[in-house]
């Protein structure tokens, strides 16, 4: 599987249900990389997307504890385990933190956009650059928004004995 994130300097993602900045050209690649491709979310970043709709061509995959959860257009699951039962390989995890964090280790690319700011927040991804079992493979070159330099960068899985899950 996938992750894909835009994170700050610190790795911090989030803050007050929300995503700390959003980039137009960002906005862009995410679509082009997860169309035609499920989208493993929570319910609460469900419900920062526009009337808390699924994403459009992207089976909507949703991780929530609540039974009475059942949103149109979403398959929902009550746990990890039947979760990653039914996700695709090559599907992408969205997030939002907590979901990013119990399915990690169930990743072995992660898309990262590096904004080059610190931001308050109070939801933050892994520091992959201090996770020995993490690779940078791709860097790009800087871009920049209203003052905002940022860079994607690709994380792989080094290879090893890691079992997913």
């Amino acid at each position: 599987m996938n992750a894909i994130v835009a994170a700050d300097q610190n790795w911090a993602i989030g803050r007050g249900g929300d995503q700390l900045v959003y980039l137009k050209e960002d906005l862009k690649r995410f679509r082009a990389l997860t169309t035609g491709h499920a989208v493993i979310l929570g319910r609460k970043t469900l419900a920062t997307f526009p009337g808390g709709r699924p994403l459009k061509h992207r089976e909507n995959l949703i991780l929530s504890r609540d039974p009475d959860f059942h949103p149109e257009g979403c398959r929902v699951f009550g746990d990890i385990p039947s979760l990653l039962a039914a996700a695709p390989a090559d599907a992408f995890v969205i997030g939002g933190g907590s979901v990013y964090k119990a399915l990690l280790d169930a990743c072995d690319t992660v898309y990262v956009t590096r904004i080059d700011a610190a931001f308050p927040a109070d939801t933050w991804f892994p520091d992959l650059d201090r996770d020995p079992d993490w690779a940078i493979t791709d860097i790009s070159q800087p871009l920049e928004q209203d003052g905002l330099v940022y860079r994607y960068v690709t994380y792989r899985r080094k290879e090893s004995d890691h079992v997913p899950g």
